[in-house]
């Protein structure tokens, strides 16, 4: 009797074994989709963090040329109307000088928060230089985009920052134009910057 119980024996064990290396395989396996998850997620965390301004809270200028070429492709294939807006925070430079780089990147934040509140998700806001913004504001007319920043630089115009040494209103220079089916990304900017600038030489001329 005692050959058959062994026999018995080592099959339970075997058994066993087998059943204790089949839930080891099921462990390793769930460890290693939980490890490729939390690979997936920080790649995410990566792209949007290689994407956002490192300042503000907004696109830099590297999303932002990105996204203007999709617009400008869109635009070409669905004859969709699309909007790009320059814009130039005035007076940065004497904030800086006269506050320091602290109250600077106060009011750029301010407008940054202002940026994303204003707009909607699925136009873009981006900061594309130290005191330059960018907004690409899909599905709208040239009427609609711009009573959009009128709106926007109204209601600045009634904020007091408080930069902490100083209080002071936020001031815009922006120009508009309307993405072209047979625009490039240098040509569209380029329209955009100049109508800013010549706003910017229009509101110096009036002072």
């Amino acid at each position: 009797m005692r050959e058959p119980t062994k026999i018995a024996t080592r099959k339970m064990k075997s058994a066993l074994a087998n059943s204790m290396g089949g839930n080891s395989l099921v462990q390793e396996n769930a460890a290693l989709l939980a490890e490729i998850d939390a690979l997936r997620l920080k790649i995410v965390e990566l792209e949007q963090l290689a994407d956002t301004d490192t300042l503000t809270p907004l696109a830099n200028r590297r999303a932002f040329l990105r996204a203007l070429e999709r617009s400008i492709r869109l635009v070409g294939r669905h004859e969709t109307q699309c909007a790009l807006v320059y814009m130039d925070l005035d007076g940065l430079k004497k904030i800086n000088d006269d506050h320091g780089h602290l109250a600077g990147d106060a009011a750029l934040l301010h407008l940054a928060n202002r940026l994303t509140a204003a707009f909607r998700s699925t136009d873009l806001a981006a900061r594309v230089a130290g005191d330059e913004f960018a907004l690409i504001l899909d599905q709208a007319s040239q009427n609609d985009a711009r009573l959009r920043v009128e709106a926007l630089v109204a209601s600045l115009a009634d904020d007091v920052v408080n930069l902490g040494s100083a209080r002071v209103r936020l001031k815009l220079s922006w120009g508009l134009t309307m993405i072209r089916a047979d625009d490039t990304v240098d040509s569209a900017i380029g329209r955009a910057d100049a109508a800013m600038y010549m706003a910017k030489a229009d509101q110096r001329s009036e002072r």
